[in-house]
Order: C-alpha cells, then sequence, then structure tokens
C-alpha cells in the first residue's frame, strides 16, 4: 500500500479560500487551487485538486489500476469491478513496482489504494482509501492531481469488509468525474457532502447491522428517528438484496476503528448499486458519541 501522509488545520484552509475567494472577486479570474481532502473530506491534505486543464487530460490518458502485493481483500474485486464497469478511460492493471516507473507521466492516471494519516486524530490513526490520481512530472506523490478519494478502512485492519461496496466506488467515480466538469468550486468547498440527500419515502434502506451506533442498534430504536424503509442485514444479505433487484433500494458502507481500538474518526456512506452517493459524514469517534451509523444521522437523511 502507498503511504501518503495527510496532515490538516482547519483555521489555514479558511484563511486561504477566503483569501482566493476575495482575489477572484478582484481579478473576476482565478485559478481555485485547494488539496486532497478538501476535495474528498472536506480537509487539507497535499495532494492538489486537479485543474479543468487536468480533467481534460484525464480523458485522453489510460488508467492504470494499481493491484496490491502479496495476498489483498482489495485485488479481486477491483479488478472485477473495473473490467465489469469502467467506461471513461482505456485501463490496464499494473503492480507498484511498475507504478513507480509510470507514476511521472501524465499519459497515466492511476486508481491506487492511498492510506493517509491525520494529525488531529488520537494516536496518529491512519485511513486506507480508493483514489484516483493523475501523473505528474515530480513523480511526488503528494503533487499527483486528483480527482477522487473514498475511504474504505482503518489502515492495517485486516478484519474490515468492503469488497461488497467496491462496485458502487468504482462507478461513483465515473459518476464524480463528471460532476467535477460542470461543479468543481461547489464540490472543492462542500467535498463528499456535496452529495448529500434526504426524503427517501420511496426507498428501501439496507443497513448493515454490524456497524450501527448503540443508539440506533434495534428496529425499534431507528423508527423513533428515521419513518422510512429499511432493514438490518449483515453485508452478505445485503449483498443478497441488491442482487435480487437493487431498483429502490440504497446501502450503508462504514469506516470505522477495528474492534480492539476506538479512537480517531468513522465515515458512513450510502451509496446504490449504480454508484450513485446519497450521504456522506465523519465525526470524531468519542464516549459520548461512539462508532456507528447514529440517530443524528438518520436525521440527516429524513
Amino acid at each position: 500500500m502507498l503511504i501518503l501522509t495527510k496532515r490538516y488545520n482547519k483555521e489555514l484552509v479558511l484563511i486561504h479560500l477566503l483569501s482566493v475567494f476575495t482575489m477572484g472577486k478582484i481579478i473576476k479570474k482565478f485559478s481555485f487551487i485547494t488539496y486532497l481532502l478538501i476535495f474528498s473530506l472536506g480537509l487539507t491534505a497535499n495532494n492538489p485538486l486537479a485543474t479543468k486543464q487536468q480533467i481534460e487530460m484525464f480523458k485522453s490518458s489510460k488508467t492504470c489500476v494499481v493491484v496490491e502485493s502479496g495476498v489483498s481483500f482489495f485485488n479481486a474485486p477491483v479488478k472485477d469491478a473495473i473490467q465489469k464497469y469502467w467506461k471513461v478511460t482505456g485501463y490496464e492493471f499494473i503492480d507498484q513496482a511498475e507504478f513507480e516507473k509510470r507514476r511521472s507521466d501524465s499519459k497515466y492516471s492511476f486508481i491506487v489504494l492511498m492510506q493517509g494519516e491525520y494529525d488531529k486524530d488520537p494516536g496518529g490513526v491512519s485511513y486506507s482509501f480508493i483514489s484516483l490520481v493523475l501523473g505528474d512530472a515530480s513523480g511526488n506523490l503528494t503533487k499527483m492531481p486528483e480527482f477522487c478519494s473514498v475511504p474504505i478502512s482503518y489502515s492495517g485492519d485486516l478484519d474490515a469488509d468492503y469488497e461488497y461496496v467496491i462496485p458502487a466506488i468504482i462507478k461513483f467515480i465515473q459518476i464524480h468525474l463528471k460532476n467535477l466538469e460542470k461543479d468543481r468550486f461547489p464540490i472543492s468547498l462542500n467535498g463528499l457532502r456535496y452529495y448529500d440527500k434526504s426524503g427517501f419515502k420511496d426507498k428501501v434502506l439496507l443497513l448493515n447491522k454490524d456497524k450501527m451506533a448503540p443508539n440506533a442498534d434495534s428496529p425499534e430504536k431507528i423508527k423513533a428517528a428515521y419513518p422510512y424503509n429499511f432493514k438490518l442485514l449483515t453485508i452478505p444479505q445485503i449483498q443478497e438484496e441488491l442482487t435480487a433487484g437493487s431498483t429502490g433500494k440504497f446501502f450503508h458502507f462504514h469506516v470505522g476503528p477495528a474492534k480492539d481500538a476506538g479512537s480517531g474518526k468513522c465515515f458512513d456512506m450510502l451509496f446504490d448499486s449504480e454508484g450513485n452517493l446519497y450521504y456522506f459524514n465523519f465525526r470524531k469517534i468519542t464516549n459520548d458519541n461512539p462508532d456507528g451509523f447514529n440517530l443524528n444521522d438518520f436525521k440527516n437523511i429524513i
């Protein structure tokens, strides 16, 4: 896995955004440059957001899917999803050694598993992301323009089960690329929360029963906050539901700490099988606000 250290300072981010916006008012033309996790998660990191020119460059690139070395739960599902659903560019599967040779060439884009560390997380907790980036002449990982980054696990969590969401993420990245072309500025400000929606009375929400917060871990508790249709299911049951017929259904994906750790942040996402993202949220885990999809998340989507 590639190690990409990501650190942030919210005050500096706000100052940067305000200064860019002010300059834009004065000169009426500006190049809005932000950083990886302002774009993808609402935080700051080192990778620059792809410019409009780089978005055009991506269209003529070959996308290299970087497979992990050794035994990895990432390789098989991402290969299958790319072969079935990747439509926007030509693609090729490469190993990490080949990635080292190609990453300085902008005729290549890369789908790669990256690891990011946030200095505000207790104990320097880091996370794994599926990222789409463009080659950069510097060869520096932190300077490679990024189009999209989706968290899938805590780094080193051997019990993480994200295989079932990878097809939706691969589809989502392609949807996101189209939106980035026309709505780059609001996406850069809102991150993946750009996609948040509400009101799902005509849909069935498939919830991962093993990733619910204590205040939302039973049908009775959920019904007190969420009036629409839902099912509490295991991951295999969610997969069965989606295979049986995905119309009118969307499903829950959660990234949280391993069972023997309780620090850091948790991320909650709601996708449908076509790759549409309906909800994205992240928050710090505390004793008073424990890990899992909680009642506040339900209130956010009503």
